[in-house]
């Protein structure tokens, strides 16, 4: 019989440590998170993890019940000293070390086929857990949630992508970690620089050999100019120039002159929503002073958020600022010491 009053304790000991480690270690976020996509363990889980304060100050209680118990039951049955070194090495090894170390890696599990035998417990206890899970409200206020830094949220998608366990490819990971941080760019990062812009003046006269090398360029939509390229006219689009009399005539007479214009020093973001708004997919980049620093289209953001050049049958060359780098180079004259 003393034997197995020892054991009932002991298991009650186990139960709420391992319980208040795995249960109180459960975000309840993530369980909430987890509940709304359809994860039923964690409904049930979080129905009692809800109330943190009142989960906690139950489980420790009856923790703390359940180990003097077991001391004192102990010491009925043995001489001081050998009662102590029994009851430390049953609470220390079969009461904590052992439950805490299981429950803390199937808390899920074994959390929710044990919800009912908490549920009870709550009802039980309720009238001394509830007064000071109220005071801990009120002294400590509720639980505060777990928010991730962006550069959190990137590890953690780089740490799944790496994982055997995850669905997370690497496809996947670069496209989360652009749309993560590409708002943090700004137009100057991602825009093609002017040296490498093709644009035609407003006055040029149109003919085949011109729309052939428009064509080359692989560009589709060409800023028109009035003296300089940093007065800006208009946008040639080449498809309007399809099935029309074009030639002899000058390029700003089909130039579409309702364009956009945004600054170098804007975040990709607010340029984005832009894009998205006006239906315009090439804007006019300018810089502090109102020249034209380069232009930006639509593509070259979404190039940003899925980490991949956009590459089509038309396009000569990938990555235009990687051209005019090289060109800037060749131009920077050498200084002697």
């Amino acid at each position: 019989m003393d034997y197995m009053v020892s054991f009932i304790l002991v298991t009650f000991s186990a139960l709420f440590s391992g319980l208040t480690l795995g249960l109180m270690g459960l975000e309840t976020q993530g369980l909430k998170r987890k509940a709304e996509l359809g994860n039923r363990k964690a409904a049930k889980i979080y129905s009692i993890r809800e109330d943190g304060n009142l989960l906690l100050c139950t489980l420790l209680l009856g923790n703390v019940a359940v180990n003097a118990a077991l001391s004192i039951f102990l010491g009925s049955i043995a001489s001081g000293l050998v009662a102590g070194i029994i009851a430390t090495s049953l609470i220390v090894i079969f009461g904590e070390i052992l439950p805490q170390a299981t429950f803390s890696r199937y808390a899920l599990e074994v959390g929710v086929k044990t919800v009912w035998l908490v549920r009870l417990i709550i009802g039980l206890l309720f009238i001394f857990t509830w007064p000071l899970a109220r005071l801990l409200d009120r002294a400590l206020g509720k639980e505060l949630p777990t928010v991730y830094s962006k550069r959190e949220l990137v590890k953690i998608i780089e740490e799944h992508e790496d994982s055997q366990d995850s669905k997370v490819d690497e496809d996947e990971e670069k496209i989360v970690r652009g749309a993560l941080t590409f708002s943090e760019k700004s137009v100057m990062d991602v825009m093609t620089p002017r040296t490498v812009v093709t644009a035609l003046e407003r006055k040029r006269k149109l003919d085949d050999a011109v729309i052939a090398d428009l064509i080359e360029s692989g560009k589709s939509r060409i800023p028109v100019y009035d003296t300089s390229i940093d007065s800006v006219y208009g946008i040639l689009f080449l498809r309007n120039l399809i099935g029309v009399d074009y030639k002899d005539k000058p390029a700003g007479e089909f130039a579409d002159t309702n364009f956009y214009t945004v600054k170098d020093e804007q975040k990709l973001d607010e340029v984005f929503n832009l894009f998205i708004k006006s239906k315009h997919h090439l804007f006019i980049v300018k810089d502090r002073f109102g020249g034209m620093e380069g232009v930006i289209s639509i593509e070259d953001i979404l190039e940003e958020i899925i980490g991949t050049e956009i590459v089509d049958e038309f396009d000569v060359h990938e990555d235009m600022r990687a051209i005019a780098e090289k060109r800037a180079q060749e131009e920077r004259p050498i200084t002697k010491p």
